[in-house]
Order: C-alpha cells, then structure tokens, then sequence
C-alpha cells in the first residue's frame, strides 16, 4: 500500500516579497514637472526680451556717408530718441484714453452677462452662452474687416447712419475700433466671470434666500463680491490687451486715412522696424513693455489695498 505524500501548501501571495518601486525625490519631481514650462518660457519669453533689450543698446555707426555700417554699444542713445517721438507717446496717451473707457464697458457687459447665465431665472442658457461667446471664434483680423465695411459709407447696408455719421473719421475712428473689441472680447470675459460663478458654493445662496434676499440682492452682495479676484484678472489682460492692440487699427488703415501708421504703440514699433531701425524699434518695445507692466501691476495692487481696506 503506497501512500501519496501532501502537496506542499502554497505559498500565500500576500506574503511574499514585492519588489519596491523606485520613488523619485521630491525636488527632483518639481524639477521634471516643472522642466517643459520653463523651457518654453526660458525660449520664447524671456530669451526675446533679453534680445530686445541688447539690440535697444546699439546704435548703427558708419565711416564717412558710404562706410561700413556697424553696431555698436550706444548706451541710452536709442532711449533718449524715443523719449523725444511725439508720435509714439500721442499713440500711448490714444491708447490710455482707449483703455480708460473701452475696458470699464467691455468688463461691464460681461459682468452682466454672467450674472444673467448665472441667474435661474434666464431660460435658454445653452444658447446665450454660445451666442455671447461666437464672436471671440471670429479672427480679430476678420471681425475688424466685418465692422470696417459696416463703418464704411460706401460698403454698409446702412447706408442713411452711416452717410450721416463718419464712423470713420478722425473724431470717432477710435471708438469705432473700440466698438470691434468689445464685441469680440465680451465673450471671452464673461467666460472667465461665470467659470468663477460656478464655483460659489450653493449653500450661500440658500442662506441669503433664507434671510429674504432676492436675486439682484444676491447678485450684489454675494455674487459680484466672490468674483472680484476673476473681474481683477480680465482686468489685467484687457490692460496688456489695450497697449498691445494691432490688428483692428491696421486693418482700419485701409478704411479710414484717420489712421495713421503711428496709430497704436504696437503700429509705431513695427513700422519703424519696416523702415528698417530695428534698434529704435526694440527701444520703442523695451519702454512698451515696461509701461505695460507698471499699469497692470500698480492696478493689482491697487485693487488688493483696495480689497483689504
């Protein structure tokens, strides 16, 4: 009689080694992570500002009227002729205007639009919202030649307004370009406002209707209040925004002879980099960029004591 010894038990999985993962340090985990922003911001924003900056400090230098042209270091020599260009400081105090009154309206209107996605009172939200935000889809470049040929007397289907009223003329070509702007950035503002409505709790708004507040009640003790911080961000795009503005006066130029090719700062720098002097030109972008950020960073601050007063 033979006997079948027992099978030896199997091994439990469980308690058998596992082999353990390589974990990556934390710092090293930043640095990965971190490593394609700062690529890219290394490459295209802070290498071209470098640039700018070197070639803002030559000057073009040559031996007798038919030298050799070369660059040499010419200190502020660049800076100092656009501190003396009546053009180009006309054109930021034009934008400065522009800002003063276009940004208010344009922020405004997507304020209000918010509200009324954000309000359960509004019926059809799905098509509002597409209908408010389209005309950011439209290319600024196509929107400006869409308005240019409704300012136009001889273009527009308007005929009798716009026989009557020169839209494009000296006294109203500025508002008329601001007018392109607002239509298509409205959207695009108010997207970024009511993205940030979503995010209010429900139960604040329980309460105020608890305590007997109505819906405008809500909308300016509660709403508007929670979503300053995003109002303060379009805020500070849509100053950047004013000061860097091309396309829709460029493309005014072939409407309107009130125009000019000094227009807007950023049409003074590119049609002094056409002449070419592409030395004053980058000093031109240098002072641009720096203005630029003194207004946008003072409004923040301004806006922060503000909050905290």
């Amino acid at each position: 009689m033979t006997t079948t010894a027992p099978a030896p038990a199997r091994a439990d999985r469980s308690d058998a080694p596992r082999p353990r993962r390589a974990r990556v340090p934390f710092k090293s985990a930043i640095v990965i992570l971190l490593a394609p922003f700062a690529a890219l911001f290394l490459l295209f924003y802070v290498l071209p500002i470098g640039f700018a900056i070197v070639q803002s400090l030559l000057v073009v230098r040559r031996e007798g009227t038919f030298g050799k042209a070369e660059l040499v270091f010419g200190g502020l020599t660049q800076y100092a002729l656009v501190f003396q260009n009546e053009a180009f400081w006309a054109s930021m105090l034009r934008m400065l205007a522009f800002g003063v009154v276009q940004v208010p309206v344009m922020l405004g209107l997507a304020l209000i639009f918010a509200l009324l996605l954000d309000s359960p009172l509004l019926k059809g939200k799905r098509f509002f919202r597409l209908a408010f935000f389209v005309p950011y889809a439209v290319p600024g470049v196509i929107a400006a030649i869409m308005w240019g040929s409704l300012y136009s007397p001889n273009l527009s289907p308007f005929t009798a307004l716009t026989q009557n009223v020169d839209f494009l003329g000296a006294d109203l070509v500025l508002w008329s370009i601001a007018n392109v702007v607002t239509w298509v950035y409205v959207g695009y503002n108010m997207l970024i406002i009511y993205s940030s409505l979503l995010s209010i709790p429900s139960d604040v708004y329980e309460a105020a209707r608890l305590d007997g507040a109505g819906q405008f009640r809500i909308a300016w003790s509660i709403k508007i209040p929670l979503v300053r911080p995003a109002i303060v961000m379009t805020a500070i795009f849509s100053i950047i925004g004013t000061l860097q503005l091309l396309a829709e006066p460029q493309v005014f130029r072939s409407f309107s002879s009130a125009v000019t090719s000094t227009f807007t700062p950023n049409m003074t720098v590119y049609a002094t980099a056409s002449i070419p002097n592409a030395n004053l030109a980058a000093a031109f972008s240098v002072v641009l960029a720096v203005t630029t950020f003194v207004l946008s960073f003072g409004f923040m601050k301004w806006m922060q004591k503000k909050g905290n007063a």
